[in-house]
């Protein structure tokens, strides 16, 4: 095997030379500012995440802004970006960091680790670029480069790979300039050592990775098993009162948009004019359904049917139980709405 030393000062040399350093979270050592570059990063481009980092830090310049703001708050400023858990994590663990650890971001492993959101890979990362200290990380860019590298084959979601790539994240994490190192091994996956069209020839690694010697790096890490993913239905229903606003719904704070506001959503195989009776006490007109909308989860597919409707006649009591808005279209206020829901009130309001 390789020593640490080649590995790391290698791709340092490289990094002082090629590595992104204009970053708008670069110029930091703020561990909060660094938490918050962290979460959006996860599974999202660069490229999308720095105008929401922008927002995010303007509105919510430090913890103790963002753990007194409203959940409503953080997730109006997170719509569109996805992936809606880390927007709700952030504001717990802000919360969390309040109560636990009097305002200031932990500085220990176990106890960055154990706030809500962060798991190994991020808390190492946060805690290498704001203190210097050494910690692996694993993102998907650096798994994609170890697996490379050393030849490691299989799908890194299974334990015993990704166990394997830890071992070797941890030989090569160097014990100085560790903030450096953890960029430009992040800066290699995503610029050289890409899922895609890998530029091998101009790796810094290449005369000692096996991938390249082999020819194959498209061959490492393995990809997941392929499946076929499902498909769910729904109907959302549009409705809208006498002055033109429409209902929302808030969702619950877990799972797919939680606490995002949203469309009442309707089982396709059940009557909405029946349904929205019954849920809400409305009597409601429908008018002709719109064209459907397909969204992709990471694991399925939903099939959104939007059906505008009218109302008719409203049961005050009904409604008392059920956490809803009657919304303005052309004043938009704060709240979190997902990517769908946006678009559909962007049409709701060219129509009125």
């Amino acid at each position: 095997m390789i020593v640490e030393r080649d590995f790391s000062t290698t791709l340092l040399d490289w990094f002082g030379s090629n590595g992104r350093k204009n970053l708008p979270w670069h110029d930091s050592r703020d561990p909060y500012v660094i938490w918050i570059s962290e979460i959006m990063l996860q599974q999202t481009q660069v490229a999308t995440v720095i105008p929401y980092f922008r927002r995010f830090l303007e509105r919510f310049p430090d913890i103790h802004t963002l753990a007194h703001a409203s959940i409503d708050e953080v997730l109006h400023l997170w719509t569109g970006l996805g992936y809606y858990a880390r927007g709700r994590n952030l504001h717990r663990a802000a919360q969390a960091i309040i109560t636990r650890h009097g305002g200031h971001f932990p500085q220990t492993f176990e106890a960055v680790c154990a706030l809500p959101g962060i798991g190994r890979s991020t808390a190492g990362a946060i805690l290498a670029f704001a203190y210097g200290q050494q910690h692996p990380i694993l993102d998907g860019n650096v798994k994609r480069v170890l697996a490379r590298y050393h030849g490691v084959s299989g799908w890194p979601g299974i334990h015993a790979v990704e166990q394997r790539l830890w071992a070797l994240a941890e030989t090569h994490v160097p014990k100085v300039h560790v903030e450096e190192y953890t960029q430009a091994i992040m800066d290699l996956g995503a610029m050289v050592c890409r899922r895609t069209r890998p530029t091998c020839g101009s790796c810094p690694l290449n005369s000692n990775c096996v991938a390249f010697k082999q020819g194959n790096p498209s061959d490492y890490p393995g990809g997941a098993p392929r499946r076929a993913l499902p498909v769910k239905q729904v109907q959302m229903i549009l409705l809208r009162d006498r002055q033109g606003q429409v209902l929302l719904q808030q969702r619950p704070p877990v799972g797919i948009w939680g606490g995002l506001w949203g469309f009442p959503e309707c089982d396709p195989a059940k009557d909405a004019r029946s349904w929205c009776r019954t849920t809400y006490g409305l009597e409601i007109a429908l008018d002709t359904p719109w064209p459907p909308l397909r969204h992709r989860f990471t694991h399925f597919r939903l099939d959104i049917t939007p059906i505008p409707a009218r109302l008719m006649r409203s049961n005050t009591k009904a409604m008392e139980n059920t956490k809803t808005v009657w919304y303005n279209v052309h004043q938009p206020d704060v709240r979190g709405l997902a990517t769908p829901v946006k678009q559909l009130l962007q049409q709701l309001r060219n129509l009125s």
